[in-house]
């Protein structure tokens, strides 16, 4: 398969992954089961708002299953990447410090997998627009990233590659 429908993780996001699918295909399933049997019991199926929910809750749920089971399948366990890269060059799992030249605002981020991005926790994607303008660059350069709305002109203050 083509390394471009990998999903990039940690060994830890793995394991959640195979524990909610886990849940789902075995707690869960059972539990919508019996929504559903006890929704037949309530008589015509036509008339039926409790069973119509039951079913629609069933294909959320094996729609859930079946993307866990997309994730897992391609799953491509990361760690610090380029272990031969200088202590001070960004790369997957760095903890980079930066400050944005024109607004003088400093942010910190760690550069994860895709499936990992959570911004709002300042964890960005290694296929983000800033993910991407930072790797490989090393601590004390200043980079320019083309965002979709915008120009960014960060300067990397430090690097952490634990």
């Amino acid at each position: 398969m083509p390394n471009s429908n990998r999903f990039k993780m940690s060994q830890e996001r793995l394991d959640a992954l195979k524990e909610e699918l886990h849940y789902l295909e075995t707690v869960r399933e059972k539990e919508v089961a019996e929504q559903i049997k006890e929704a037949r019991s309530f008589g015509d199926l036509s008339e039926n708002s409790e069973y119509d929910e039951a079913k629609t809750e069933q294909g959320k749920l094996y729609s859930k299953i079946a993307e866990l089971k997309a994730l897992i399948e391609n799953a491509e366990i990361v760690d610090n990447i380029d272990h031969d890269a200088p202590k001070d060059t960004v790369t997957l799992s760095s903890v980079v410090r930066v400050r944005d030249v024109e607004e003088d605002v400093e942010e910190e981020y760690v550069i994860v997998g895709s499936q990992e991005a959570n911004p709002r926790e300042g964890r960005i994607s290694d296929d983000s627009p800033v993910g991407k303008g930072l790797i490989g660059h090393r601590a004390g350069e200043t980079v320019v990233i083309h965002a979709p709305a915008c120009e960014l002109k960060l300067k990397i203050l430090s690097v952490k590659n634990d």
